[in-house]
């Protein structure tokens, strides 16, 4: 699997050790930046993760910045997007068995290294279920999208 990884400045301190719990688990990863502790914004990176996926070259993806709150705001905007912050190992795998999660986000200044390498590997192992219960609840995401998509005028 390919997974595009992006981060702020903030995150970018945690950025190579996610690449390397990635490259454990067998998967692929697609460095998008950014790639110093330079003062960037975290909607840029969020975006950026966001077009990967929806373009096709990376099935999930995983956003840091300082909280992890930012970007998974900002990713959360993007139709099709389904991002969570996640500081458990539960919510990281459980949020992609329920809700078919695709985007992780981490707080690069609330978790540690060891921390952060557990919830990628708990979030990369985890598969959605498709169980009818999670099928339709998160077909009512879907419609939820699109009905406020339509009422923006988008």
């Amino acid at each position: 699997m390919k997974i595009a990884v992006a981060c702020d400045h903030a995150g970018f301190p945690l950025k190579d050790e996610i690449i390397a719990a990635i490259q454990e688990t067998g998967n692929e990863a697609i460095d998008l930046g950014t790639y110093s502790q330079e003062p960037v914004d975290y909607p840029d990176y969020a975006e950026k993760a966001g077009r990967a996926i929806l373009q096709g070259q990376a099935e999930r993806a995983i956003l840091l910045c300082g909280s992890g709150v930012g970007a998974s705001i900002a990713a959360n905007k993007i139709k099709g997007v389904y991002a969570c912050i996640c500081h458990d190992t539960y919510s990281a795998h459980q949020g992609v068995e329920h809700d078919n999660m695709n985007v992780l986000c981490l707080g690069g200044r609330i978790i540690g290294g060891e921390l952060a390498k557990e919830l990628v590997k708990a979030f990369l192992n985890a598969r959605f279920t498709g169980e009818e219960r999670h099928k339709r609840r998160t077909g009512k995401i879907v419609a939820l999208e699109s009905h406020f998509g339509q009422l923006n005028g988008k």
